[in-house]
């Protein structure tokens, strides 16, 4: 792997302040992972992050978080599953990434793979809603995905994930968001490219009527 010219550039989010968030130590397992592959992760903090609109995009959190949007290449989203969908902690933080900043798309062409952790019994309803909010910020989410079911059973003291099939499942989720985002990134630049936009750009660019 180590053939490309820059290791893939993964950004975590996840979607809980708990001191002891399951959401970010699957976040934090996933990072280990992928970096072991080769990555270079960052994974942002939420707290802190004002609720959306609530101050001007200048603030330093959402400075933060949207440098880190434009640095990656990929990004991984974690959430729990809270009445049945995601976590308003883990809206926020979308909220807060535009579609556009100027000429520029923080998320549009990148990889997206979604996890969710759950309290009770398996679901899907938050990798779900992940995968429409992915797919609305012009995001490529990877087919696989994984949801933590009972995830107060599947880490250790330390934080780490234990052996078990959930834990391979994350790994065959960072495997292949690693292949999908090498993959993909000589060519995001070709397969963004729209004929709405690009009807547009031309529009401005003519000069005007007499």
């Amino acid at each position: 792997m180590n053939q490309f010219d820059h290791p893939p550039r993964i950004l975590f989010l996840y979607g809980s302040l708990r001191e002891r968030s399951y959401s970010r130590l699957l976040a934090e397992e996933a990072a280990r992972i992928i970096a072991s592959m080769g990555a270079e992760v960052r994974i942002y903090d939420p707290r802190e992050l004002p609720i959306h609109s609530s101050v001007s995009p200048e603030h330093p959190k959402v400075q933060e978080l949207r440098s880190l949007s434009l640095w990656s290449e990929g990004q991984v989203w974690s959430s729990p599953e809270m009445h049945g969908q995601i976590t308003g902690i883990f809206k926020n933080q979308i909220d807060w990434i535009p579609l556009e900043m100027g000429a520029v798309r923080p998320t549009q062409g990148r990889t997206l793979a979604v996890m969710q952790v759950s309290g009770g019994s398996q679901s899907f309803n938050a990798v779900n809603t992940m995968r429409l909010l992915g797919r609305w910020m012009r995001m490529f989410t990877i087919p696989n995905q994984s949801s933590v079911a009972k995830a107060y059973n599947e880490f250790d003291e330390d934080g780490t994930m234990k052996d078990s099939p959930y834990r391979d499942r994350v790994m065959d989720v960072m495997e292949e968001l690693y292949k999908f985002t090498v993959l993909l990134r000589p060519h995001t630049e070709h397969l963004t490219d729209r004929h709405s936009e690009r009807k547009a750009k031309e529009a401005q660019q003519a000069p005007s009527a007499k």
